[in-house]
């Protein structure tokens, strides 16, 4: 007798349970999508988080471009997942509105040249396939990443609604980093007054730790300097007084930046 019940519920479970799981939202399941795209020849791996948002939305969602860190680089596809925003994203992956666009640097590279022209790509190509809006772009990245939110910021000036560079900053930190630095001031004078000048127009919102070893905070302590004394449309710098190198933890754990963010539109 109970042998039989069990040949009676048990499938009935299963097919429950499989109805149950085929009913979630694919990005509820898979919030990473990887993609590829193709620039000047070469195949670019990149990662697009769908929000499970995406399936009840009725009009465009906000799109986040973010870039990596130093740590992060390489030619997996994934690895930039993996630190800084991604950790967030999984955790909050049920209720985070926008889109995210998180495109790779191969090793021993920066984010200039080739390797901004595949993250704008990469965004285009998000945008397109996952109805994003135009009026909401957004740019952020941390460390090497946040040089590099400077140097697209500079390439596509009118793009972004905000830019949010996390421990991030102009100039070389160390002698035996010298690639890292924002390439397209590299030769102006005073690098921080011409930064400021171009995106004076751009919302930004600098993050820093007081206690940086890697990328010392008095280069984006300048910068707001500067944008300040550039009339700059809206500057806003969070130092955390006992934070090291580690600052992108607590930045995308600020439920304040996210609405402020999502608050700017073209």
């Amino acid at each position: 007798m109970f042998r039989s019940l069990l040949r009676l519920i048990v499938p009935i479970l299963l097919a429950m349970l499989a109805t149950a799981c085929t009913s979630l939202p694919e990005a509820s399941m898979h919030p990473f999508q990887a993609r590829t795209v193709s620039v000047d020849g070469t195949i670019s791996r990149y990662q697009v988080f769908v929000p499970a948002a995406a399936a009840q939305a009725t009009g465009p969602l906000p799109v986040v471009l973010f870039l990596h860190g130093s740590g992060e680089r390489g030619h997996d596809g994934s690895k930039q997942t993996e630190a800084g925003i991604g950790p967030y994203l999984r955790a909050h992956a049920a209720g985070f509105p926008a889109i995210v666009v998180l495109p790779q640097v191969p090793e021993n590279q920066e984010w200039a040249g080739h390797n901004n022209r595949v993250a704008l790509a990469a965004l285009d190509a998000a945008m397109k396939e996952f109805n994003g809006d135009p009026a909401r772009q957004y740019l952020t990245g941390m460390s090497m990443g946040g040089y590099g939110s400077w140097n697209i910021a500079l390439d596509a000036p009118t793009r972004f609604a905000a830019v949010v560079p996390v421990c991030g900053a102009v100039l070389a930190p160390r002698e035996e980093r010298p690639t890292l630095y924002v390439t397209s001031v590299a030769q102006a004078r005073d690098p921080y007054a011409v930064i400021a000048q171009r995106l004076k127009h751009v919302p930004v919102w600098l993050f820093h730790g007081a206690l940086d070893d890697v990328v010392p905070p008095a280069d984006d302590r300048r910068l707001v300097a500067a944008f300040k004394a550039a009339g700059a449309r809206e500057v806003r710098y969070t130092e955390y007084p006992q934070g090291n190198h580690n600052a992108w933890d607590a930045t995308y754990a600020d439920p304040t930046m996210w609405q402020w963010l999502f608050a700017q539109r073209n």
